[in-house]
């Protein structure tokens, strides 16, 4: 059984889109988000996808009242935790969810999950501790690292791809875009 594993969105409806409709190829019964929507535009797109979505906070979901809302609605598909990290059971699958790398190792090497998720750095990961898979899908929003991905996790054999987004923003800028980006020079690390 698959799912899709998406992380730190930053207000791209147009990544998000992008990825969403990349789903389709795959078998994908359920999504896990990660955390950083930034505003309650991007949970209404998921609220009202047709693959059930669960979610936890980030650190830049600023109006958690409003993405509530949106969860809370009738109908909705999206349901999130009220926290920046879960634990969730999927598929005979034990799954620690974080918004936060810090205690990834921790969880791993605890010997109580299957899998580790997370984001907030923007960077990809696929790695083992162990029998634990840790996974890091990197950033939908492509702003941090250029590029814009998300990853198909198989519960059955506990593995896990990361998939770039196809058409993302990054790659697909106009001329008029790449030249002003070529302009700003202020680097701030």
């Amino acid at each position: 059984m698959n799912a899709a594993i998406l992380s730190d969105m930053h207000d791209n409806y147009h990544n998000l889109t992008l990825a969403l409709l990349q789903l389709r190829k795959y078998n994908i019964e359920k999504i896990f988000f990660l955390g950083d929507f930034i505003n309650a535009g991007l949970a209404l797109t998921l609220a009202e996808y047709e693959i059930p979505t669960y979610g936890i906070f980030g650190n830049n979901d600023g109006d958690r009242a409003a993405i509530m809302r949106i969860v809370l609605s009738s109908g909705s598909n999206l349901t999130m935790g009220f926290d920046t990290f879960d634990i969730v059971e999927w598929k005979g699958r034990k799954i620690f969810l974080t918004h936060y790398p810090l205690i990834v190792q921790s969880m791993a090497k605890s010997g109580d999950y299957d899998a580790v998720f997370y984001g907030h750095n923007h960077k990809k990961f696929l790695g083992r501790e162990g029998d634990c898979l840790i996974l890091n899908p990197g950033e939908i929003s492509a702003h941090k690292t250029g590029n814009a991905s998300f990853a198909i996790y198989d519960s059955d054999d506990n593995r896990a791809e990361i998939i770039p987004v196809e058409g993302d923003t990054v790659t697909v800028l106009t001329k008029t875009v790449k030249d002003f980006r070529k302009t700003i020079t202020f680097d701030v690390g």
